[in-house]
């Protein structure tokens, strides 16, 4: 099943999420199914439960090239339950996000550039992974959602908030200039 994308206001975007007992169950199982349907049809990069009014502690990472995201890595869609991270240095770079739950949006907000996460795969496997640069920005992102926050919550100034129509002006002038 494809869901809608909870909007920003819906009461599930500012709920911290509910850490998943048991990989197994049938209700996870179909929320996996519905997590990968709904990220398939959308030009996300990746997609946390709560988005479609699920407050679990599910994500998916699927770094892609998209009409949103030209530049994105290619990363297959990996569902990570209950994940968890730690920096691998103090240093924060701030570069553009934007969000499904947020359409027409785009700001700079700061993030780790190296850091390593813990999580259980589909099957309840524990996983750790080193993880930079975009993806390490997306799992932070969606992490985020699991916490009741969105990338808005973390920019510094107001002033690094861009409609998207300017995001996409200023995108095709850097292009142009590089």
């Amino acid at each position: 099943m494809v869901h809608d994308i909870a909007q920003l206001g819906a009461g599930v975007l500012r709920q911290t999420a509910s850490p998943v007992n048991d990989v197994n169950t049938g209700e996870i199982r179909q929320l996996i199914e519905d997590m990968h349907n709904t990220l398939a049809t959308s030009q996300g990069v990746g997609l946390a439960a709560p988005q479609i009014g699920v407050s679990k502690q599910v994500i998916i990472v699927a770094s892609r090239p998209t009409q949103r995201y030209p530049n994105a890595p290619l990363m297959a869609p990996t569902v990570m339950i209950n994940p968890s991270f730690t920096q691998r240095s103090e240093e924060k770079d701030k570069d553009w996000e934007g969000c499904l739950s947020i359409p027409g949006i785009r700001a700079l907000v700061p993030r780790y550039s190296r850091i390593a996460i813990h999580y259980l795969d589909e099957q309840g496997l524990p996983i750790a992974l080193n993880l930079d640069g975009f993806i390490a920005r997306v799992f932070q992102h969606e992490y985020d959602h699991l916490l009741g926050k969105v990338y808005l919550d973390r920019v510094e100034i107001n002033s690094d908030i861009f409609a998207e129509s300017e995001y996409f002006k200023l995108f095709d002038i850097q292009t142009a200039n590089a």
